[in-house]
């Protein structure tokens, strides 16, 4: 009896110390991607702690001003999204108080890429090196604008969305989906390899809350989606599911606040997020499995990104 009881407790404490494991690998595996002011840093969470960061790159407007119209120079001022895409080879970042779009080669800093879009909170990259960037209240805004990365500043298409905030792109779909304030929607691609390519609205959900604002993917068929109250700005995460159209309130109630990003890896439960704590901005990313919060003293951070490390 007692061998048996010492083989079952030794059962359980092995799959705690993997379960352990396994989230602090999940964790291990990605680099953050932060953006605010005019600048990004990829940051080392695993060796990170507090306001000790281990910054492996970053890069700042300014980097890119030989390279840009004079006027980028404003119109990427304050950073709102800036997502790893192409293999993680490129960063895809946006600004809505300046008004612009732009694509930058991470291992030589070259610009590929420019727009301006007034307003333009999110982006992402579709196939055939378009871009689809999503506009908010502005009044050459509110829409979702299509780009084609060899012709800068050009827009290719554009559908109406009110208070755009949210961009991504499901390749296992093949379906792209944009958050407005109030809707939630999906698009497939039309005439997609010709020099007129349309975005075919497929379906749309009304978002909780009314005041949409971050759209992140946790696998081809769940979202997670931050809304804030228009009322008093008292922020929700809700768990959207494509398949059933379904929007359930995320749990761990932490996350109550004016979300401004979030990211989820559900196989280990680990998220990372900020948090509008001065005004709009804030100067902490916070994870959760394991709780760690980390600080760049004086940065105006608006959004948290995850980039897979090179394995």
């Amino acid at each position: 009896m007692k061998k048996s009881l010492f083989i079952f407790l030794l059962f359980l404490f092995v799959g705690a110390l993997y379960s352990f494991n396994e989230k602090e690998e999940a964790a291990a595996k990605y680099y953050l991607i932060t953006c605010g002011q005019d600048k990004i840093y990829i940051i080392d969470e695993e060796t990170s702690d507090g306001k000790q960061l281990n910054v492996v790159w970053s890069w700042k407007v300014a980097d890119a001003a030989a390279q840009l119209p004079p006027e980028y120079l404003s119109y990427m001022a304050t950073l709102d999204d800036c997502k790893s895409v192409d293999n993680d080879t490129k960063l895809l970042m946006t600004s809505s108080t300046g008004g612009g779009v732009l694509l930058v080669e991470r291992s030589t800093n070259k610009c590929l890429f420019y727009a301006y879009a007034p307003q333009a909170h999110s982006a992402d990259l579709l196939p055939n090196n378009k871009i689809a960037a999503v506009l908010s209240f502005h009044d050459n805004g509110n829409c979702i604008a299509v780009y084609d990365i060899n012709s800068p500043n050009r827009v290719l298409c554009q559908y109406e969305l009110s208070g755009g905030h949210g961009a991504v792109w499901v390749s296992e779909r093949n379906r792209f989906y944009a958050l407005g304030s109030s809707a939630l929607r999906e698009y497939s691609l039309k005439n997609w390899d010709s020099n007129t390519p349309e975005l075919v609205l497929e379906k749309e959900w009304d978002v909780p809350l009314d005041n949409g604002h971050d759209l992140s993917a946790v696998n081809s068929n769940t979202f997670l989606v931050s809304s804030n109250s228009s009322a008093n700005f008292e922020g929700k995460v809700y768990l959207f599911n494509i398949d059933t159209g379904e929007f359930t309130l995320f749990k761990p109630e932490i996350l109550s606040g004016d979300i401004k990003s979030i990211n989820y890896i559900q196989e280990t439960g680990w998220i990372v997020y900020t948090q509008a704590e001065e005004s709009y901005w804030t100067e902490n990313i916070y994870t959760v499995n394991p709780i760690k919060k980390l600080t760049v003293p004086g940065y105006r951070m608006y959004k948290v990104r995850l980039m897979k490390k090179m394995q």
